[in-house]
């Protein structure tokens, strides 16, 4: 069942998502629909639900180097600290 759903966006973002909606041949609504799928997805695969508020408001900020050694990194940064 579908139901109408009022946003507030900014004008040049509007513009912005329909003309891209509009190259991709889909609609606004379509795309929109889709992308809160994947977020709501996204959260439920994650077990966003055992996180604090301020946790899950911080989750996704920073992002690491695929390639980064965290034992090494903690370690340089432990002896900077401590020695």
């Amino acid at each position: 069942m579908n139901t109408k759903l009022t946003l507030t966006i900014e004008q040049e973002i509007i513009e912005q998502a329909k003309i891209y909606a509009k190259e991709k041949n889909r609609s606004l609504s379509d795309i929109i629909e889709n992308f809160l799928k994947i977020l709501t997805k996204e959260d439920k695969k994650q077990g966003n639900d055992n996180l604090s508020p301020i946790t899950k408001s911080l989750k996704g900020t920073f992002k690491a180097p695929k390639n980064i050694d965290y034992k090494k990194e903690l370690k340089k940064r432990l002896d900077q600290k401590y020695l």
